[in-house]
């Protein structure tokens, strides 16, 4: 990990409240399609249609559709007339159709009507998983489900930052209900959820005026205003270069178990620090007075000699106190256990 300055390495050791982005930090940001639903449209050509519009996208839920959409050998088209809807989704035109893929919000802003779809829809988001909506030429035809797995670390960092007596809080742009279940599981204390990207560095202030101490862990180029607000912005290394250049810390990893490390190092460095500059403090006050001569009335008087040594001895004690942070006991991965699931458990994946 990378501490870009001596300030970050100290307000890491002040940190009472970690905000931590979902998808790409708590979550590996590799979703995938797990079930498709159509209604009066070929499947092939659904995803053929939508898959044209996602390529146009940067977001991972854009990327695993398009990925399964090759992987099932839909036909391959071309957009037009892209326009992207931040926080909800997209539209284009495609082989003479207009289509809208996002979210619900998106689909009643534009009033189309779920109908049977709504259910589907429900059933599931209810699962865990992320229904993303699509409409053609105003009319919604089908629900794609996809979800992401969490990071294998990533329920031993949130206990890890437990442990440190810190609050661990959750941005989501996921709805409340599948928010508050994804929290459940790696067991985060609170969840922010339904937040557009605009949105992150305001909640960041929010909580910054309620007298925390905030650290933000993100990796996208939608967190680099909440990394820019908070005491200690934290950027996971596999992110955007925004927000590894707006960061105070960046992880080299993209493992949320380096974030308590980090606050870990941070605060032993500067317990050091402290026990350094007591330790040179009081030296000193003892040290001065007698090189000054003040004592030789009672017959205490220290030779050139002595004064060099005492002075080496103090820089030693000194530099093998450092060496000593050496020896901080870090948070480390759990042990697998021999029964446990050799596939990671699938959470949802955050909306747009």
């Amino acid at each position: 990990m990378l501490f870009k300055n001596a300030t970050a390495l100290e307000t890491a050791a002040h940190i009472d409240t970690v905000v931590m982005d979902k998808t790409g930090t708590l979550t590996k940001g590799e979703p995938e399609v797990t079930d498709v639903v159509v209604e009066g449209i070929d499947e092939l050509e659904l995803l053929g249609l939508v898959a044209a519009v996602e390529r146009e996208s940067e977001h991972p839920l854009a990327t695993a559709v398009v990925r399964h959409a090759l992987q099932r050998g839909a036909p391959l088209y071309t957009a037009s007339d892209f326009t992207n809807v931040p926080g909800h989704g997209a539209g284009a035109a495609v082989q003479g159709h207009r289509l809208l893929v996002g979210n619900r919000k998106l689909m009643a802003d534009r009033g189309i009507e779920l109908g049977s779809l709504a259910g589907v829809r429900d059933e599931l988001a209810s699962t865990g998983r992320t229904a993303v909506l699509v409409a053609v030429d105003g009319r919604a035809a089908a629900v794609i489900a996809l979800a992401d797995a969490a990071r294998d670390t990533a329920a031993a960092a949130v206990s890890a930052l437990h442990e440190a007596g810190i609050e661990v809080v959750m941005l989501s742009g996921d709805n409340e209900a599948t928010a508050r279940r994804i929290a459940g599981q790696l067991g985060i204390d609170t969840v922010i959820a339904e937040v557009l990207p605009e949105d992150k560095s305001r909640k960041i202030a929010e909580l910054q005026g309620s007298r925390k101490k905030v650290a933000m862990v993100g990796d996208g180029v939608n967190d680099a205003p909440a990394l820019a607000q908070a005491d200690l912005g934290v950027a996971i290394g596999a992110g955007t270069d925004v927000a590894i250049e707006t960061a105070d810390v960046v992880l080299m990893r993209s493992d949320p178990l380096d974030v308590p490390i980090a606050l870990r190092i941070g605060g032993g460095t500067v317990r050091k620090m402290r026990q350094n500059l007591f330790w040179a403090v009081g030296y000193n006050v003892i040290a001065l007075p007698i090189a000054a001569g003040v004592f030789v009335p009672f017959g205490v008087v220290l030779s050139p000699e002595m004064a060099a040594i005492s002075m080496s001895g103090s820089s030693f004690i000194v530099a093998v106190n450092a060496l000593l942070l050496k020896r901080l006991r870090l948070p480390e991965p759990p042990q697998p256990s021999p029964a446990a699931r050799t596939e990671p458990a699938l959470t949802p994946v955050g909306d747009r």
